[in-house]
């Protein structure tokens, strides 16, 4: 059987880098030079949240445009749990007056922040954030559908979770030390009773500390859920490489399948904010009734 790859990165990707306010004014972006005729001295770094000051007879400091500075600052309010998932930030009026910027530019940032999915706009309610709790965020990250009928999530049963020392591969992938702490599980996913998925699941033992078979299998949410709600973590955007491959002697006694069946294998890093992994996932998909599904836009 030939082997297939091609990596594959969700929409939904946080920004990165964010002016810091001084401590008890509003918070305000760095514009560009008034004029023509002004001489730029610094330029928004936006990889580090800093402002680095411009090589004297080098290249000209670039700026960037106000409504990304705009999203930086909401974003850095979003990291920081001002705004918790599921609440109503304030209005664009309101933000507005707080970074000293027209409605317009908020409202961009805001377009931008909503098409990450890191907000939510609601009818005549106003901006929320985003949550892994919302109906149509179970399916952001779960991309096998079925071929026939309406997509769902499956039923998990979990075969190990238990902290150990981070592999090479794994601390590599996850920016962590060789030896430092994860939590591992793995599980068996069904749909409709059929065992289609079988995982393989990283995470940080820090961040994750108390994470037990017993909490996972008391939760009736989706797992990305259990994490934001119980340990502050959310995902906000994944990179994932796909392959073709054939089913070992574990995955076929797992997924109850002939030796040698046609699988689709994934591995997969996930990001919450600052763009910092807190996960590794390794599946492998069983899709004779099922179907990878990806939007590219």
């Amino acid at each position: 059987m030939n082997s297939a790859s091609s990596n594959l990165t969700n929409n939904a990707t946080a920004a990165s880098g964010a002016v810091s306010p001084t401590a008890g004014t509003p918070a305000t972006p760095v514009a560009a030079a008034a004029s023509p005729a002004a001489t730029p001295v610094a330029s928004v770094n936006t990889t580090a949240s800093t402002v680095v000051a411009a090589p004297a007879a080098t290249a000209s400091p670039t700026f960037s445009p106000l409504y990304q500075q705009i999203k930086a600052l909401i974003t850095q309010s979003l990291q920081s749990g001002e705004w918790k998932p599921g609440e109503l930030i304030p209005s664009e009026v309101e933000l507005a007056g707080r970074f000293k910027v027209s409605q317009g530019t908020v409202r961009k940032a805001i377009d931008e922040l909503a098409a990450e999915n890191l907000v939510m706009r609601r009818q005549g309610k106003g901006t929320f954030v985003s949550t892994h709790h919302e109906a149509r965020a179970h399916f952001r990250f779960l991309r096998l559908v079925p071929d026939e009928g309406v997509p769902h999530y499956p039923e998990s049963k979990f075969i190990e979770v238990k902290r150990v020392r981070a592999p090479a591969d794994v601390a590599r992938l996850m920016d962590l030390k060789s030896g430092d702490a994860v939590i591992f599980i793995k599980r068996v996913q069904y749909f409709d009773g059929v065992p289609t998925i079988v995982e393989e699941l990283w995470l940080p033992g820090l961040i994750f500390k108390g994470l037990t078979a017993e909490r996972l299998v008391e939760y009736k949410g989706p797992m990305y859920g259990l994490f934001e709600t119980e340990f502050g973590t959310r995902m906000i955007r994944a990179s994932e490489q796909i392959r073709a491959v054939c089913a070992d002697a574990g995955a076929a006694q797992l997924l109850n399948i002939d030796l040698g069946t046609p699988l689709l294998s994934s591995e997969r890093v996930s990001f919450t904010y600052g763009d910092k992994p807190v996960e590794l996932r390794r599946g492998l998909y069983l899709t004779s009734r099922h179907h990878y599904q990806n939007e590219l836009s």
